[in-house]
């Protein structure tokens, strides 16, 4: 896919500890001050960053995890999940019976399109993709429950009965359809396949050394990459003047034998001498900054939308504008690419405007969300951080 694709909002609820309708919005403020972290379309400008602070147990990652799900569930259902399996999320603990109902509104080049979708853990309810045709939306299909099957509405779009009969309740029509080829729809499939992510179905997936052996799996494919995060990687000083990928012959359990990519980190002595360790052996903070590279580099390098819960996770504070950077810069970021992220790194506010900046706190056992543009009385020059901080903006630990 070569067309720009950029994310506008995207709105849920009844989702894990969300229940009322929540909505992430990328879009500008209706004054904002002029931000590197802009993408302009047509009239409209929308961040390329989106931050997400709170205490623990707020409901971060579950404000994170909508896209997330879509990431998968619009790619992956139908082929990974079996007729019985259920799908893999969870409504509100208070109402498990009350369906979920998420909408993400993106663009594609120009085109701006509607995903709509109501399910709950058995089923889904009903499921629509639309596009803007002049001032409304206009429907490409439509897929209800009626009865024991669906009703599908489509326009300008092949659906063949094949796929009409073998669409199942537990899946998306749009992993589906890219299965049985209908081409009409696949650049929204690729838009949904373009988000990469470190959260799972169970939350986020902490750091392993298998990450690394994966890293590096990739990294060796990709050569011009494995060239950018050296680079990156000892310019934030770390002690290493190059990485190197070896290969490993590993015997598994079962007896059979398979080749490992293995990351090396080379160190320069003080008499120029150098020496390599193998990157298990280096810091946290290198070993999670290599795997954070991993995740954002291919993304930078070709367009997306990156979400990462915790990206600050065994990273110094200082470390975390400079990926942030790496968001901004037109250069590094030719494709628009954006990142939505949580962090408990206050020193972000000092480097994010307010309507780049989401707050989470938990309500009578209900997750709540608010864009710091929408606090009443918060100027566009005030010391976000010093508010932060001092509890004005709320979202922080009651210890």
């Amino acid at each position: 896919m070569d067309l720009q694709i950029v994310l506008k909002s995207i709105s849920f609820s009844n989702f894990y500890s969300f229940y009322d309708e929540t909505t992430i919005s990328f879009e500008a403020s209706l004054k904002p001050s002029l931000s590197y972290y802009d993408v302009e379309i047509g009239n409209q400008r929308l961040n390329k960053a989106i931050a997400v602070m709170g205490p623990n147990g707020a409901g971060k990652t579950q404000l994170l995890r909508p896209l997330s799900f879509l990431n998968w569930f619009l790619t992956h259902s139908f082929t990974d999940l079996a007729p019985e399996d259920r799908i893999p999320f969870e409504p509100h603990a208070l109402h498990p019976q009350e369906a979920t109902a998420i909408e993400v509104v993106f663009y594609i080049g120009e085109a701006e399109y509607k995903y709509n979708i109501k399910l709950n853990q058995r089923e889904v309810l009903a499921e629509s993709l639309h596009v803007r045709a002049t001032k409304l939306f206009s429907y490409i299909f439509k897929r209800e429950r009626q009865g024991d099957g669906y009703e599908i509405k489509k326009q300008n779009l092949s659906l063949s009965t094949k796929l009409h009969k073998n669409v199942r309740s537990n899946c998306s029509l749009i992993s589906a359809a890219h299965i049985f080829g209908t081409n009409e729809i696949d650049e929204v499939f690729q838009f949904f396949s373009k988000i990469v992510t470190n959260i799972t179905d169970i939350g986020r997936k902490d750091y392993h050394d298998g990450a690394l052996i994966e890293a590096a799996e990739f990294l060796a494919r990709n050569p011009k990459l494995l060239d950018r995060s050296t680079s990156i990687l000892c310019d934030l000083d770390l002690g290493l003047t190059k990485i190197k990928i070896s290969e490993f012959e590993n015997t598994e359990t079962s007896g059979e034998k398979k080749v490992l990519q293995v990351p090396f980190g080379i160190h320069q002595l003080p008499n120029g001498d150098t020496f390599a360790l193998p990157f298990f052996n280096e810091s946290s903070g290198t070993k999670s900054a290599l795997v954070l590279l991993r995740k954002i580099l291919p993304v930078l390098d070709s367009g997306g939308i990156v979400i990462l819960d915790e990206i600050d996770n065994d990273l110094h504070p200082h470390m975390l504008p400079f990926f942030l950077d790496m968001i901004k810069d037109r250069i590094s970021n030719p494709h628009n690419a954006q990142l939505i992220f949580s962090c408990h790194t206050p020193e972000v506010l000092n480097v994010l405007r307010k309507h780049q900046v989401y707050l989470v706190e938990k309500y009578d056992l209900k997750s709540e969300a608010w864009r710091l543009d929408s606090v009443e009385g918060l100027r566009a020059d005030d010391n976000l951080y010093a508010k932060y901080q001092a509890g004005v903006l709320e979202a922080i630990p009651n210890i």
